[in-house]
């Protein structure tokens, strides 16, 4: 459809830069995660200091995603910043999450009755591989994903789902715990590869369409001229491109902390195998 015929169709909206609505539901369960992590974080031994900010930051990163103006856009207007906020659920605010963590703060939970081999079996990286993709592929399926465009308490579940199952998919790579671990290096790189491939290919799926997908969308006000097709084509974009690329910049970062680990070793390996030997009298 034409640009302006398409605007002719849906009424023209602009985003109030002075209103940044908020959600009491967010704000409740991010104040409680918080509350949660600053009593444990009160044991010995405590978070550093690049810990804790890092565990904040995050939250903060999730309160302005579900509030404000990214929220307002996902919900009433484009179908490409609802791709925005779900990468920022996925591939940023759960790894900080993780990586804020110390070990000790989640080790008593696997004390737990039942808790200890959930948590093994749940962890194991196929598992991880497999919820993570089937979660993502799921709730974009265009009946799913409509219901939670219809239903506020369905879109809350989605993005909890969302959450949990990313920071499950990131747990082989960042794991703070040897009881439940990390991938070797490679294993690492080889995981980040094959979890490029799924996501590309929905986004795949929704790009090459040749209709509106999720009627919400095409219903709703436009904004900056964006027609509801080039805003999905726009969303699928951001999924595949930058959630790609994301990977392989990680995949980047685990390559050269396998070769510093290697040389390490290496570096310590010549000091043990190094003998002096004296001179013969």
């Amino acid at each position: 459809m034409h640009p302006p015929v398409a605007l002719l169709l849906h009424p023209v909206a602009r985003i109030a830069l002075t209103e940044f609505t908020v959600h009491p539901s967010t704000v409740i369960g991010l104040a409680g995660l918080g509350a949660l992590y600053h009593w444990r974080a009160g044991h010995e031994p405590t978070p550093t200091t690049g810990q804790r900010a890092t565990f904040y930051g995050a939250l903060l990163l999730i309160f302005l995603s579900l509030n404000g103006w990214l929220h307002d856009l996902s919900d009433d207007y484009l179908f490409s910043a609802h791709m925005v906020q779900h990468l920022v659920l996925t591939l940023i605010a759960p790894p900080l999450l993780i990586m804020a963590t110390p070990g000790w703060i989640l080790r008593p939970a696997l004390q737990w009755r039942g808790v200890g081999p959930v948590a093994r079996w749940v962890t194991q990286p196929w598992r991880c591989f497999l919820i993570f993709n089937v979660v993502l592929a799921v709730w974009h399926l265009p009946p799913m994903y409509n219901l939670a465009m219809a239903n506020h308490d369905v879109h809350i579940v989605e993005h909890l789902c969302f959450m949990v199952a990313a920071t499950l998919m990131w747990w082989p790579i960042l794991s703070p715990m040897p009881e439940l671990p990390r991938l070797s290096y490679p294993l690492q790189m080889l995981y980040l590869f094959l979890m490029s491939i799924p996501m590309s290919l929905i986004a795949i799926c929704i790009g090459y369409a040749d209709h509106i997908l999720y009627p919400a969308y095409a219903s709703a006000p436009r904004i900056w001229e964006i027609t509801p097709m080039q805003d999905q084509l726009l969303g699928a974009l951001i999924m595949w491109v930058p959630g790609g690329l994301f990977f392989f910049a990680i995949i980047s970062v685990v390559f050269f902390r396998w070769q510093a680990r290697g040389a390490e070793d290496g570096a310590a390996g010549a000091q043990v195998d190094f003998v002096p030997v004296r001179a013969a009298k």
